[in-house]
């Protein structure tokens, strides 16, 4: 096993100490030291499956309460990972995990047990399904609803090349069900030739349980290997005799899904759209899993799978607050007990001041609602959601919703302030174009996770967002600097006559503890100098300009380097004074953001030098033309050369024309 995975032994975390670890755990489990493949766990009777879900989850427990990532949704999915590894051929059956939160017990059962504690640090494992890390992970995941579609392609694709046995499974949470991708796939899934499985695994949905005789009778009628051989032997021979055509197979199916439906007192879109339904079971019965599944993966046509599963199952910690159990961080793993920082000494969060400042404007601005994809807690709108609930609106996973929605609203006089994680916004681009930038409607798109988010990876690194809204008119775009410039910011936004106006602001703690200053207008395009300096200029937008300032500091005490600073603050409109003023006075400029060097904020500066006949020489700092790898933040901005070393090294070295 640490052969095969033999890169991720080379990682700094993977020590002589991690070793010793692993073997411990190893010694205190029965099952897991010998399950290096799903092969070796299709070997264990069925019987004992049950005790093979205790110790995956215990495993999940022991590595997470000191290797933080996702744990609630991994504790609750432990039965429905071994079942389907354990019915299915995998990796040439492909299974489509959807956003990937829950696929740590896949991980571990497919040859990564022994490197998972490596999982989401830097050159370790992957914190979402990859299949540049394994053959097993099918397909990319990390941004939700994007199962359903990807399976079909394979499922198709599958077909297409004669793989009739290739079986193709797509594992879709109720959140991520509602998301539009997925109902486009859904939809299309209906019309195309394919023997798709969907499992829908729902831990929230308001859907009754399956009781009662006749309903449990119907579940094993419609999943019996009897039934279905006999059903689908009649299909064909009708078909042969002419009697069976395409269209009376149709009106044949949508007549027994409505004579289903009548008998079962149930409706669902699925068998609407033909798709055949199953369930709902208990998604933490194992045997009765790897049964069902059994029965129905060798069914013909597109068909669903519909389990109940507890967020949290196995920890009474998660079981009872599962959102605060998402990603808790660090724990006892025999308390509970989360270890989290009670400084009150220390700056906010960037999110806190936003949701803080958010319900402070609210009340001076009756004008004002708030608009979130699924996200009200992690980006603090959940504080004016507590306080004004009928004017926040939680939109569910549907970040292209979220924004037309808000220009719905901002159409009929209201102030929308649309919170959008930076890489989620790219689901939204054609939206922010067509349903607000072109009508020029007053949404505040504020953009949460700007730049480098650490762990998550390149999944969610908010990398791409000034450079792909710099292009759009009528759009002002914005970053502070600290809290204080945030907050400010967002008091000029909501002010009449300003259009749609974007915020980017980052993941984490700012870096002032006194944040809460006077709300004040900054005028619309307008920059400032921080420091002066004679050798040549540095011009910073966001927050990563605090590193610059130290930078800049440390660099001019260790070499006589005198770099003057500036704070551009608007991506669009540009301060065309202030460049001017630097292309003038300076013959070496630097530029530095959290976001990619190639058409971002660097590039809008090379542009105006050269549209307005300045020729200095421009050397832009920023993210690589590549996808960053996960890590911490700062073992990121190392990698990257954006921490304070690297920028100075950088700096002096153009200097200097070493």
């Amino acid at each position: 096993m640490l052969q095969r995975y033999g890169q991720f032994t080379d990682n700094a975390y993977f020590c002589e100490q991690n070793v010793h670890v692993v073997m411990e755990q190893n010694n205190r489990y029965k099952y897991l030291p010998s399950i290096d493949s799903p092969t070796d766990l299709r070997k264990i009777p069925l019987n004992e499956l049950p005790e093979v879900c205790t110790e995956l989850r215990q495993k999940i427990i022991d590595e997470l309460s000191c290797n933080p990532g996702h744990f609630a949704s991994n504790m609750g999915t432990v039965e429905l990972t071994v079942a389907l590894h354990y019915v299915f051929d995998t990796p040439d059956d492909r299974i489509v995990w959807d956003v990937g939160h829950q696929a740590y017990g896949h991980k571990i059962l497919t040859g990564r047990r022994d490197v998972f504690c490596t999982n989401r640090k830097l050159n370790g494992l992957h914190p979402f399904p990859s299949p540049d890390e394994s053959p097993y992970d099918a397909f990319v995941a990390g941004h939700a609803s994007n199962s359903i579609s990807a399976a079909l392609g394979m499922a198709v694709a599958a077909a297409q090349e004669g793989r009739k046995n290739r079986k193709v499974v797509a594992v879709i949470g109720d959140g991520s069900m509602g998301g539009g991708l997925a109902f486009e796939g859904l939809n299309n899934a209906s019309v195309t030739p394919n023997n798709l499985l969907i499992i829908l695994n729902d831990n929230n949905m308001a859907i009754d349980r399956c009781v009662g005789g006749l309903r449990q009778y119907l579940l094993d009628l419609h999943t019996s290997k009897e039934y279905n051989d006999i059903r689908q032997g009649l299909a064909r021979l009708f078909g042969t005799f002419g009697i069976l055509t395409e269209d009376r197979r149709k009106r044949l199916l949508r007549f027994n899904n409505s004579l289903k439906a009548m008998m079962m007192h149930q409706q669902n879109i699925f068998e609407g759209l033909n798709i055949r339904y199953f369930g709902p079971l208990n998604g933490h019965d194992v045997k009765t899993l790897v049964k069902t599944l059994r029965d129905i993966k060798d069914m013909e046509g597109p068909k669903l799978l519909h389990i109940h599963t507890v967020k949290g199952k196995g920890f009474p910690a998660s079981e009872k607050d599962p959102a605060a159990w998402h990603a808790p961080g660090c724990f006892d793993k025999h308390t509970g007990e989360r270890r989290m920082s009670s400084d009150e000494s220390l700056p906010p969060l960037y999110q806190e001041v936003f949701g803080e400042t958010l319900l402070e404007l609210a009340h001076q601005n009756e004008r004002i609602v708030g608009v979130t994809p699924a996200m009200p807690s992690g980006c603090s709108m959940k504080l004016m959601m507590q306080a004004m609930p009928q004017r926040v609106f939680d939109v569910g996973i549907a970040e292209g919703h979220a924004v037309t929605f808000s220009g719905g609203m901002a159409k009929d006089g209201l102030q929308p302030f649309c919170n959008i994680y930076s890489s989620f916004v790219q689901r939204a681009y054609d939206n922010v174009i067509h349903d607000v930038a072109l009508l020029r409607l007053p949404v505040v798109l504020c953009i949460d996770r700007a730049g480098l988010v650490g762990e998550d990876g390149s999944t969610h690194h908010g990398a791409f967002d000034m450079a792909f809204l710099r292009p759009i008119p009528n759009l002002t775009i914005a970053s502070p600097y600290d809290e204080h410039e945030l907050r400010r910011l967002m008091f000029t936004a909501q002010l009449a006559g300003k259009g749609p106006f974007v915020i980017r602001y980052p993941r984490g703690r700012g870096s002032l503890a006194d944040w809460k200053c006077k709300l004040e207008e900054i005028p619309i395009g307008t920059g400032r100098q921080l420091r002066q300096g004679r050798d040549a200029a540095l011009v910073s937008i966001g927050p990563i300009g605090q590193v610059a300032a130290t930078a800049i500091e440390e660099l001019e005490r260790t070499t006589g380097i005198s770099v003057a600073h500036y704070d551009l603050r608007f991506l669009k409109p540009l301060d065309e004074s202030m460049l001017s003023s630097i292309g003038q006075q300076y013959g070496q400029v630097f530029t530095l953001e959290d976001g990619v060097r190639n058409g971002g904020m660097g590039s809008a500066v090379m542009e105006f030098m050269a549209d307005h006949g300045y020729y200095p020489h421009v050397h832009r700092m920023g993210l690589p033309d590549e996808f960053v790898a996960h890590g911490s933040v700062s073992e990121l901005h190392k990698l990257c050369g954006l921490d304070e070393m690297g920028i100075m090294q950088f700096m002096e070295t153009k200097i200097k024309g070493l």
